[in-house]
């Protein structure tokens, strides 16, 4: 219950240019590690922060091998109410390595949660010159399939916590941005699923026809048989809000590139210390990139 003290860092920022709004600033926690050559990118969730207990185990792994870390805040969710995120803005992660501070690192990784994870692969599908290998922690990869299975009444404990924090980084940005983004305040303030979330708040934000229209364009799944670049995809058999079963068709289409661990003990981003021979989640990811990268 004590909360994870990640190790020290300063603010960071970068501006991506926006079509609409113009400039947004992402924001983060960055630790620039003395004589080091390699850089880890951690990605959180959806409705979660560069704070994140998971990102501040990651940014904790990285220290103790000695590479730096940024722990990327997505847009708006620092609560600065500068913009909404979505699970395709890989382009986000990519203008943030090219911020000058991060620019003499020899090896980049990318370790993403959940959303994050699903940015990340992505990514690595896309291709990045800096960018050596990932993991995806958790990670949705048809965006349909797991909204539906996010959306049942079993889970939805899970959902309105997810929910709370979403709708706080949409109150933040109307009371920063006004009407520019278009949004019918009180009715997103009553959403209940992530369908409907994506549908009032994604779509209109960011320019998709419809939530199936998003669903089909941003998902990472059909983009995995070709990866660019090694990719580890960790899962967990119990996880209630990213299931195995809205995982796996996916995964039977990804190529040789893509190594799946499954883990019978956990649940949605978050082990047992001992799950992995190498420790925490974190260590054994943090373990398979230094072998994958190189």
């Amino acid at each position: 219950m004590r909360p994870l003290l990640a190790p020290a860092s300063v603010p960071w920022s970068v501006v991506v240019d926006d079509a609409r709004l113009g400039a947004i600033r992402l924001g983060g926690r960055v630790r620039h590690e003395p004589g080091a050559d390699t850089l880890l990118l951690v990605v959180h969730g959806l409705g979660g922060s560069s704070e994140s207990p998971y990102a501040r185990r990651a940014a904790a792994a990285a220290a103790a091998l000695g590479w730096s870390c940024l722990r990327i805040d997505l847009r708006g969710a620092d609560g600065s109410g500068e913009d909404v995120y979505h699970a395709g803005l890989s382009s986000d992660l990519l203008a943030a390595l090219r911020e000058p501070s991060l620019a003499g690192y020899a090896r980049v990784f990318v370790l993403g949660y959940s959303l994050g994870g699903h940015v990340t692969l992505r990514l690595a599908a896309e291709g990045s010159a800096r960018v050596r290998a990932v993991v995806a922690v958790c990670a949705p990869l048809d965006l349909g399939a797991t909204a539906t299975a996010f959306d049942r009444k079993r889970v939805w404990i899970y959902r309105s916590h997810v929910l709370r924090a979403l709708k706080a980084t949409v109150q933040s940005v109307v009371a920063r941005r006004g009407s520019d983004v278009g949004w019918d305040l009180p009715a997103v303030m009553r959403v209940t699923t992530i369908r409907e979330w994506d549908a009032r708040v994604v779509v209109p934000r960011h320019g998709f026809a419809d939530v199936e229209d998003y669903y089909a364009r941003a998902s990472a799944g059909p983009l995995l048989g070709s990866l660019a670049i090694p990719a580890l995809y960790i899962g967990a058999t119990h996880d209630p809000m990213v299931p195995e079963f809205a995982i796996t068709p996916s995964l039977a289409r990804a190529s040789d590139r893509l190594e799946v661990r499954w883990l019978d003990r956990g649940g949605h981003v978050g082990f047992p210390g001992d799950a992995f021979d190498e420790g925490s989640a974190e260590a054994s990811a943090l373990a398979w990139l230094a072998r994958a990268g190189g």
